[in-house]
């Protein structure tokens, strides 16, 4: 019988110690798997969705709450700014382009931007089915929304009064339906969950499409800038405005890394103290296992086997307790990760794949591992060094 099947053999024959000690590591392995798949996932789509605006502008209030509502479509708007500030803003010579937003309606959960085609140009979007929107009252569905909704070019929809935050029994613009014009491809990015229209859809909804220039507003601007040197010179400029604020979508999505990323290296610290905790749990049980079966040991000296033998055998039921436990951590992780993913696309707030497969998972294995044969090398050791004769001599 070779070293595996023996080892096998004794795990086979204490199912509810091995079981326990199997559990408890791929509960770390899992909790530090979906941390890890979950933040970068997050990370990587935040980065894509921020990706070329280099500021936005908006009412006075939290820069991050305008940075997460204009850009991340996450918050509520701190509030709307004028249209003749916003115009004279784009003007300005620091700033190369100006995207419009309104905001204020949703459908089935997924807000409805008012904007230029400029926005989905940004993100290289690119037409699934119909054509861009040609005027007020048209709308373009992302590939989510339209997923979703089930809907195609030719449908109707009616707005909703609000984000998409509500528990329901939202106001429907009823007087007010906009005809689907087309259907974004998947992207990859923010345009997936949105409804895209003409700015002057939201203003004709909301009662202000007829009303002078001075009485229109726009929820933000994001911008982009002419130079470098306007990193360093239009914030302060925007700010000293009492009407208006500037949010870098950089910094905003640094420090809200920085806060939340707190809160994942306490979580993280958890899962490896779980796997510590598993480490110290096999190291008993082998330390256990080894003084029940210390005759059993001994016979197999007597009958040819080296000490060496004897050292692999406690050294491999310890490896094979903790590739038993990696394995079934890193499948709850990827399934807890997906089961997470399902949840927050059900609340339009985008996806996780259980699929997505890091590098750096490899350290977790390695790591699992290392425990397993960290706690295996002292039983294996006295293991090895086990008295024949004195064993026998115990009777």
């Amino acid at each position: 019988m070779n070293l595996a099947a023996m080892s096998f053999a004794y795990l086979r024959a204490r199912p509810l110690g091995a079981a326990l000690n199997v559990l408890l590591l791929a509960l770390g392995v899992a909790t530090i798997t979906v941390l890890l798949l979950a933040s970068r996932q997050l990370e990587q789509r935040m980065h894509g969705d921020a990706r070329g605006i280099d500021l936005v502008v908006g009412a006075k209030g939290s820069p991050m709450q305008l940075v997460l509502s204009a850009v991340f479509h996450i918050d509520v708007p701190p509030g709307n700014i004028s249209v003749p500030e916003a115009k004279k803003l784009a003007a300005h010579r620091s700033v190369k382009q100006a995207i419009p937003m309104a905001l204020g309606d949703s459908y089935q959960g997924f807000r409805i931007v008012g904007t230029t085609h400029d926005y989905p140009a940004h993100y290289g979007a690119k037409l699934g089915a119909g054509r861009l929107w040609g005027g007020p009252m048209e709308a373009v569905l992302g590939a989510e929304v339209a997923r979703a909704s089930r809907l195609a070019p030719g449908a109707r929809i009616v707005g909703a009064h609000g984000l998409g935050g509500g528990a329901g029994g939202e106001h429907l613009h009823d007087e007010a339906p906009y005809e689907v014009v087309g259907v974004m491809a998947p992207t990859g990015t923010v345009i997936d969950r949105l409804v895209l229209t003409a700015v002057e859809s939201v203003w004709e909804v909301h009662g202000t499409g007829g009303e002078p220039e001075e009485y229109q507003e726009f929820t933000a601007l994001l911008l982009r800038y002419a130079s470098p040197l306007a990193a360093a010179t239009l914030p302060r400029q925007v700010n000293a405005n009492p009407h208006l604020q500037a949010g870098s979508p950089a910094y905003e999505s640094a420090r809200l890394f920085s806060m939340v990323g707190a809160g994942v290296e306490v979580l993280q610290g958890f899962g490896v103290a779980l796997m510590l905790a598993a480490g110290l749990s096999v190291f008993i049980a082998l330390t256990n296992a080894l003084e029940e079966r210390r005759r059993d040991l001994a016979v197999m000296r007597m009958l040819g086997a080296g000490r060496g033998k004897l050292f692999g055998l406690l050294v491999l039921e310890g490896v094979l307790l903790a590739s038993m436990g990696v394995a079934l951590g890193l499948a709850l992780g990827h399934v807890a990760t997906a089961a997470t993913g399902a949840l927050l696309e059900a609340r339009q707030q985008g996806a996780l794949s259980g699929l997505f497969w890091l590098a750096e998972e490899w350290w977790i294995v390695g790591g699992a591992l290392l425990v397993g044969l960290a706690a295996a090398l002292a039983p294996g050791w006295r293991a090895y060094r086990t008295d024949l004769a004195g064993v026998l001599a115990e009777g």
